[in-house]
């Protein structure tokens, strides 16, 4: 393999195992396991790791090694305050490009109880990249890839849903296509911050309760 194959291969391998928290927050990363587990030399690994420093997903700490980044309350707070000011801005400017089809078809499976109910996280998540798919701007996209990885994180470290939240998050979903699909945009553009408000105040009581997460 090319040398740039491999270094993706070292990348794509240790973030997939940072945001399922394979490798948890605060986990102290061993170059040489490394090596041993990914089956590359140190070149790749450190080109992997200081990509990932980059997108905040690993700290390097000099004489202690590599931590993955933490998930505290400081950083919930900064993943919502970022959604809260790109999704409602997204809706409200650029949901209009967004094809009527394609908001009846997110509205037809939220409606669906029992398609929806499995697999939650995943309509979720390609309904919020829809609309900032159609922001059709690089950087706000950027942005939002971060915000997406850390995210993840916070939901596997949460849990899942109770049913009382997902039936919740359903109807925000619902909320928002249905305005959308009225092309009420600023209207739209309020539920999707209602929703946001509503699902960091259910991530704060899941997490803290866990004791996952360092205040």
């Amino acid at each position: 393999m090319k040398k740039e194959t491999l270094k993706q291969q070292a990348y794509n391998i240790i973030k997939n195992k940072i945001i399922t928290c394979e490798y948890p927050p605060n986990f102290l990363l061993n170059e040489e396991k490394l090596k041993d587990e990914i089956g590359a030399s140190r070149t790749p690994i450190r080109d992997a790791l200081s990509r990932l420093e980059q997108e905040n997903l690993v700290h390097i700490l000099p004489k202690k090694g590599i931590m993955v980044a933490s998930l505290s309350i400081r950083e919930i707070n900064a993943i919502y305050e970022a959604r809260m000011l790109v999704e409602p801005y997204a809706i409200e400017h650029y949901a209009s490009k967004i094809e009527k089809e394609r908001l009846q078809y997110f509205r037809k499976i939220f409606q669906n109880e029992k398609e929806v109910r499995g697999r939650i996280y995943d309509f979720d998540d390609k309904l919020h990249i829809e609309f900032i798919n159609a922001m059709d701007n690089e950087y706000f996209q950027a942005m939002y890839e971060r915000i997406y990885y850390q995210n993840c994180r916070l939901r596997i470290l949460s849990g899942v849903k109770s049913e009382k939240r997902i039936e919740e998050t359903v109807q925000e979903h619902l909320k928002i296509i249905d305005a959308c699909l009225a092309e009420k945009w600023t209207e739209a553009a309020d539920a999707m911050r209602e929703h946001l408000i509503c699902s960091k105040r259910a991530s704060f009581m899941t997490i803290i309760e866990s004791g996952e997460i360092a205040l």
